[in-house]
């Protein structure tokens, strides 16, 4: 264990926030994973994964106030992202499992997390979380599901996204940055400042797993009903993936999960909910979460 190294980029006010970040490695298959960790070690953990092309930057303004609200905030680099290592022969989301249960498994035998464990999937993380939970059900006993891909709901027109590594300058592929993130991750113009971009170009230029392609297919749809735990979403208002969809999204989830809790949506939102409108977001999942808890003690009554 060792103390975490913030982003140099932060923001005064928020790199206090986030002080005293732990920094945890578990491994499996060979390969390292990077988890890092606040709060109190005996609290409930919250497992936070993060989007595609991302790291554990993606939950930089949700960290803080779950953590003050009383979790064991835990959150990985996936498996070829940000410090984690690229596992041999891993190609996608459905690889990602082993190396989840492995770490979660280490984390509480080595006395670093309890036994009570929520898990929040952000896109590709929402995809990771879903399958880990399909094929280990006692790891966790809820489920966020945030602006997650794979329901096989397509959106008519393909998002225009742009390749950088090409690019011969760094002026020429902070314009492809800047596109991409309002294609994609965010919804209003000013979301797109200092700090989502800085932490957009950090992020890209270590995803080592770029040619994923199950978050075009039904893989979630399809493994949802495997999953026990309780199952909420949030969504932004307007996700670039399911623009024009987002209602019939809403009617198809609960009919998808075996144990359905609740269903959200963030307005004036883009994908990067969490990140775009915190304040909401974060209030609206201590409320999922505060909810499911007391589901839980019930059914233990």
């Amino acid at each position: 264990m060792t103390a975490d190294v913030l982003p140099h980029f932060l923001p005064t006010d928020l790199a206090q926030t986030l002080a005293g970040a732990e920094r945890l490695v578990t491994t499996c298959q060979s390969a390292s994973m990077v988890w890092h960790a606040w709060g109190n070690v005996a609290a409930p953990a919250l497992v936070l994964l993060h989007g595609g092309s991302g790291s554990w930057t993606h939950w930089l303004r949700c960290i803080g106030p779950l953590r003050d609200a009383g979790w064991r905030v835990l959150v990985p680099d996936l498996p070829g992202f940000g410090d984690s290592d690229l596992p041999i022969g891993c190609s996608d989301v459905d690889d990602l499992p082993p190396h989840l249960h492995a770490g979660l498994l280490q984390l509480q035998t080595a006395g670093r997390c309890s036994t009570a464990v929520n898990v929040v999937g952000f896109s590709f993380g929402g995809m990771a979380g879903t399958l880990w939970l399909a094929e280990h059900p006692q790891d966790a006993a809820q489920l966020v599901l945030v602006g997650a891909p794979g329901m096989g709901l397509t959106v008519p027109e393909r998002i225009p996204l742009q390749g950088w590594r090409h690019l011969p300058t760094l002026q020429a592929q902070e314009a492809v940055h800047r596109h991409n993130l309002m294609a994609l991750m965010l919804h209003a113009p000013e979301s797109l400042d200092d700090l989502a971009l800085h932490l957009h170009t950090a992020n890209v230029q270590r995803d080592r797993m770029p040619r994923r392609r199950l978050s075009s297919t039904d893989i979630v749809a399809r493994v949802l009903p495997l999953v026990s735990a309780r199952v909420s979403a949030i969504f932004g208002e307007h996700d670039a993936l399911y623009r024009g969809r987002l209602s019939e999204l809403a009617a198809a989830m609960p009919l998808m999960a075996r144990h359905w809790g609740q269903w959200h949506v963030v307005p004036g939102a883009g994908h990067w909910v969490q990140h775009e409108a915190a304040l909401v977001f974060n209030a609206t999942l201590m409320r999922i979460l505060s909810l499911g808890d007391a589901v839980t003690r019930d059914a233990k009554l």
